[in-house]
């Protein structure tokens, strides 16, 4: 039998600030889903307001960890004071900083939200010497258009980024 092997690829890695924020959306125990925000056209509504620099008019997929349990969200990062429509629910996530892994994979590859993928993206913060914030915030930011639009070879970019620890020098 023979062994797959991953054509995912992290392109470049960076670090990132990102100020306070209120993701917007909504959220799930179980796996997130994506089919209903499409059916419902619920990122219309969520672009009526102004977004956060950092995010820009990406959508997010994010998750973290509550309780011992992982809590999914799906939704737009906003200013913390933005008000939330009606139907959705919001989180406040504090000033953080995130190592932003630019995975480079065919459109429409699974490999994009793989265990193995995540963990090449942790392989890629030690050779930088960066540490995840455990149990924190991990966002995939579809940004168009590197997310919409293939390249020549048909691969796209996905930002995931991963919440990491500021060393106090």
């Amino acid at each position: 039998m023979e062994e797959y092997k991953m054509a995912i690829m992290v392109k470049a890695i960076r670090r990132e600030s990102c100020p306070a924020a209120r993701l917007i959306g909504k959220k799930y125990q179980g796996a997130a889903n994506w089919g209903e925000w499409w059916e419902n056209d619920w990122f219309t509504t969520l672009e009526q307001n102004p977004c956060l620099p950092f995010n820009g008019d990406a959508y997010i997929g994010g998750v973290h960890i509550v309780d011992g349990m992982p809590e999914r969200w799906i939704g737009m990062l906003f200013p913390v004071n933005t008000e939330v429509p009606e139907g959705f629910e919001s989180v406040d996530i504090e000033p953080m900083e995130y190592a932003v892994c630019c995975l480079y994979d065919q459109e429409n590859s699974s490999d994009f939200y793989t265990m193995d993928t995540h963990n090449m993206c942790l392989e890629e913060l030690k050779a930088h010497d960066w540490k995840r914030k455990e149990d924190d915030w991990c966002l995939e930011r579809y940004r168009c258009p590197e997310f919409t639009t293939p390249d020549e070879a048909g691969n796209v970019i996905l930002d995931y980024a991963i919440s990491i620890e500021i060393s106090e020098e």
